[in-house]
């Protein structure tokens, strides 16, 4: 079964790819595996999906150590508190969710290494979800660069509930823009642009995502 769902998905992930004329290996899919047991992620892992994303600290450390003998690419896409930052380096290849200096800060603290992440985006301005406006996301790079630990990839971002997904598509068209403007005013190239899910993703490859989080379309409805 886990196989199955994974090669419907791919089926569709690269169908996404060949519509936009970009190559499959340009988009990572990641198994967004909030409450998903350790035992299906194995499973998962078995069928050739190897890069999975976790929301809560103590799930994640609970998995991590459930998993430790297969080379899991572990990363962070939940919003993360600065208190429980020191859990989770050295054991998550990318932070999808660095929102506020104070964060940014605790990460350059604690950092041994330097710590991949992304921008999240507040793209349309919801009061109920994290990340960066975007009138500051400017200011807010600009600042990311004095920290010696931190080195950022792009930017990541989770637009507005809809069941349909063409609603979606200004919100990552935003996103891809802002990242280009970033791109051009300080002469880096930022990789990654994280966006897009189960309901969306496929709309999300076309505007140029990099990182597609799928859960429910892989782990079915969860608690």
């Amino acid at each position: 079964m886990s196989c199955e769902k994974l090669r419907e998905v791919e089926e569709r992930l690269q169908k996404a790819c060949e519509r936009a004329g970009r190559k499959r290996e340009e988009v990572v899919l990641l198994g967004a595996s909030k409450s998903v047991p350790a035992q299906r992620i194995r499973e998962f892992y078995a069928c050739g999906l190897s890069t999975f994303g976790e929301n809560r600290v103590q799930e994640f450390l609970k998995k991590y150590q459930a998993l430790e003998d297969i080379a899991i690419d572990w990363h962070f896409i939940g919003r993360l508190q600065s208190n429980k930052v020191k859990y989770i380096l050295g054991k998550v290849s990318l932070i999808h969710s660095l929102d506020r200096d104070s964060l940014a800060q605790e990460i350059n603290k604690r950092a041994n290494v330097v710590q991949n992440v992304l921008i999240e985006v507040n793209v349309a301005g919801e009061k109920t979800k994290g990340g960066i406006v975007p009138e500051n996301l400017l200011a807010f790079y600009q600042h990311l660069l004095s920290y010696k630990n931190l080195r950022v990839l792009g930017l990541m971002c989770i637009p507005p509930y809809t069941e349909d997904p063409e609603k979606a598509r200004p919100y990552f068209a935003k996103l891809r823009e802002l990242k280009e403007k970033l791109e051009s005013e300080f002469l880096v190239k930022l990789p990654h642009l994280s966006m897009g899910m189960s309901t969306d993703f496929e709309v999300a490859i076309e505007e140029g995502a990099t990182i597609v989080r799928i859960g429910t379309l892989l782990f079915g409805e969860r608690r």
